[in-house]
């Protein structure tokens, strides 16, 4: 069904929400690496960062692709750590069905291979692991619990289509309905939806913000579940989701969890800022640009699933790599660059490391012939995102 479920997923990956910064005045944007106030006063670190050690929760938000943002959002983990080591930390990246994984890594039964295989990242979430891993290796060297805030995407849609009350409550991992969203909110929403081709007719729009508030509201849920267990808990969670106090922080509110507080990355002044606007967030972090841009991970273009040899091809994306080389819906891809391929994860963490420029030698069957096609990935300058 093409509607607002599809939007915001490509290659079956669910995307944050993330919408532009609004302009305001040119002479409030922060310097690399100072806090600030938005619309307001500059903020020294260390009373800041006692402060929001002792709220409930602190929600930092990020652009999922950016490892700027996940850099800063570990750095800051660690000075809350540091303040109030009796933490969580809360990940929109992963459904709940992923918690086992998450425990297991924690407590260092599992590698980082097995642990992506087991949490189902890259159906899951998608965006590179390497992006993450960082903060997850922190959590693993203190021993911080890691909760799955999400739900899957078949949860939202059957919640939204059938209705609350139609999916028992065990189903639904306890989960109560979202409060109603403020109206700025569902114009922000609505705005979102409309920059998409085919974006429907209102009974489109209004069963996409039904799904952003399933989503909000899952997470919010999780969030309040890790503060009975830990006196603090900190969120990571794409920055559209929290922005305004809507989203997350609105739910929380709703929850009866009313001590949070959102923190942003922001531009700063010496890079491409436009001014944080008053009441965006708590506090924003002047985020300096970086040397050059941030390359986007290699892709092959195509949509896995799981066979019982290889991995099958069920979509090929226009244009692709993969296109180019010639795979086609229904190859069955048996080996890559030599190594044996057993599940999905294998070839996506190989073509992941595939250098710009190169070729990647896959072994594929089609129509019961083996044949070997080569993958060509283009010199850094022409890499998409």
């Amino acid at each position: 069904m093409q509607d607002a479920f599809a939007l915001f997923r490509v290659l079956g990956v669910a995307a944050g929400l993330s919408l532009a910064p609004l302009p305001l005045h040119a002479d409030t944007c922060p310097d690399p690496g100072q806090w600030r106030q938005p619309g307001g006063e500059r903020l020294e670190s260390v009373a800041l960062l006692a402060e929001l050690a002792e709220r409930d929760v602190v929600l930092l938000g990020e652009q999922h692709d950016r490892m700027d943002h996940h850099r800063w959002q570990l750095h800051t983990l660690a000075g809350l750590h540091a303040l109030r080591p009796d933490m969580a930390i809360g990940l929109e990246m992963l459904p709940r069905e992923a918690q086992p994984a998450l425990d297991a890594w924690v407590a260092g039964e599992l590698d980082e291979a097995a642990f992506l295989a087991a949490s189902d990242w890259y159906d899951a979430w998608g965006f590179d692991p390497e992006l993450y891993l960082p903060i997850l290796h922190f959590a693993r060297l203190n021993r911080v619990p890691l909760k799955a805030l999400n739900v899957t995407p078949e949860l939202r849609e059957r919640l939204v289509e059938a209705g609350w009350q139609a999916v028992p409550e065990a189903e639904r991992f306890g989960i109560t309905p979202p409060a109603e969203a403020p109206p700025d909110y569902r114009e922000r929403l609505a705005e979102a939806h409309a920059q998409h081709a085919d974006s429907g007719d209102g009974a489109s729009v209004e069963r996409f913000i039904a799904a952003q508030l399933v989503w909000d509201r899952a997470m919010a849920a999780g969030l309040a579940e890790a503060a009975d267990e830990a006196e603090l808990v900190v969120g990571l969670v794409g920055q559209g989701h929290l922005r305004f106090g809507h989203g997350v922080p609105h739910q929380l509110d709703d929850l009866g969890l009313g001590e949070h507080a959102t923190l942003l990355p922001w531009p700063a002044a010496d890079a491409a800022c436009e001014p944080p606007p008053a009441g965006v967030a708590q506090a924003v972090f002047g985020m300096a640009e970086l040397d050059g841009p941030q390359a986007a991970p290699p892709q092959l273009g195509i949509l896995l699933a799981a066979a019982e040899r290889g991995v099958a091809v069920e979509d090929v994306v226009a244009g692709s790599v993969a296109e180019q080389a010639g795979l086609a819906q229904g190859d069955l891809i048996l080996r890559a660059a030599g190594e044996v391929l057993t599940r999905p994860t294998d070839l996506i963490r190989l073509v992941r490391r595939q250098p710009p420029g190169t070729l990647l030698p896959l072994e594929i069957r089609r129509d019961d012939e083996r044949r070997e096609v080569l993958a060509r990935f283009p010199p850094r300058e022409q890499a998409g995102h």
